[in-house]
């Protein structure tokens, strides 16, 4: 499935917990690119609360089956699933039958929701060689996303599996008498962050972490605290601060100087422009071409490049190679201490400390602060 991603086509990835006995949907996270550990905290937290926008189906599963993705494997996604007391069953590789449930899931929404949709990968077309027209109009990542959910709402309370004897996954979820156990939005918030692992002081500029200042009005008046640092992966916008000695939560903090949109804008745009660059200079490296040979000889290069042209790439290499523009030997290293053995080849580099000065008596010269001969 591809959607149109701020004018690029993009395929979005799901992450989904289903109820194994009831095929309800009990989470879902949807993200533009590919998934990463924040994707699967997210769809975690969907999956647990009960409170609008999610539910009514939730809780705290005693297990949770999963494959061998590096995501769900992540130390902070273990981390989550210890704190919230689930047991994590991680399945061998190239066994999806040991979690047909949810495979059974991925297969229904592609034929059932996916195959109708614009920009749907795997439609066919006519022609010789199938491919995507350059006219076709692709769904926005919040339309996508909007009916996604609604086919996942639709899946739970409208469907009408076979094996549930006429009812829905949800009525089948809200029948089992197994009980919940339930955690609060506040507690699942902080189980659900990735913890930094150091103790950091609040300063009169905020907190420092990864090379940014956060700040945030609870501080006044703590500067010299010890903190800890809690964030969910790759929202670096904002950060969770609590006590290092009591664990306590104190508040969150946001970048301080945070760049404007548009300068945001401005840098992506010349990183996406130097990766084109970067792209097109390599694609012409790796290309090389050789004449074809009827007769023993050596290999023949193919391609003429101008003595113009030569120069000018060299001396854009020049000006890229900042190496040449270091001056190792512009100050000459201290030289070291008496006792050391230090190579001729070195002690010919380095400058010498200098020694005393004599005054115009012939006697050593007075220093600043201590006593001499007065003219």
């Amino acid at each position: 499935m591809l959607v149109d991603v701020e004018g690029v086509a993009r395929r979005p990835w799901v992450t989904w917990f289903v109820d194994c006995t009831t095929n309800t949907v009990m989470g879902v996270a949807v993200t533009p690119g590919p998934p990463s550990r924040e994707s699967v905290l997210s769809a975690l937290r969907s999956a647990v609360l009960r409170e609008e926008p999610f539910g009514p189906q939730g809780g705290l599963p005693e297990k949770v089956r999963m494959d061998r993705g590096k995501d769900f494997l992540s130390r902070t996604v273990a981390a989550a699933f210890g704190a919230l007391v689930v047991e994590v069953e991680d399945l061998p590789a190239y066994t999806p039958h040991l979690k047909g449930t949810v495979e059974g899931l991925n297969r229904a929404v592609e034929s059932m929701f996916l195959a109708a949709l614009p920009g749907y990968v795997r439609q066919p077309r006519p022609g010789r060689r199938p491919g995507r027209p350059k006219d076709e109009l692709l769904l926005g990542f919040e339309d996508f996303t909007a009916r996604l959910l609604g086919w996942v709402q639709w899946w739970n309370t409208c469907h009408l599996p076979q094996p549930l004897d006429g009812r829905s996954p949800l009525q089948a979820w809200e029948a089992d008498p197994t009980p919940m156990r339930e955690v609060s939005p506040e507690e699942l918030w902080t189980f659900t962050l990735e913890d930094d692992g150091r103790v950091r002081v609040v300063s009169t500029k905020g907190v420092r972490f990864r090379r940014r200042d956060y700040v945030g009005p609870w501080m006044t008046g703590l500067a010299g605290t010890g903190v800890r640092v809690r964030f969910m992966p790759h929202h670096e916008h904002r950060i969770e601060v609590f006590d290092a000695m009591t664990g306590r939560y104190l508040g969150p903090a946001t970048v301080a100087d945070e760049a404007s949109p548009e300068q945001i804008t401005a840098v992506r745009t010349a990183r996406a422009a130097r990766s084109r660059r970067l792209r097109k200079d390599l694609a012409a490296a790796q290309r090389e071409r050789y004449a074809a040979a009827t007769r023993p000889g050596k290999p023949e290069r193919l391609g003429a490049v101008s003595a113009v042209e030569t120069g000018a790439e060299l001396a854009e290499a020049d000006r890229a190679d900042l190496s040449r523009l270091a001056l190792p030997d512009l100050i000459p290293p201290a030289a070291a201490p008496p006792g050391w053995r230090t190579p001729p080849s070195l002690a010919a580099r380095t400058r010498q400390a200098p020694g005393p000065q004599a005054s115009e008596d012939g006697g050593p010269a007075a220093q600043p602060g201590g006593s001499g001969r007065a003219r």
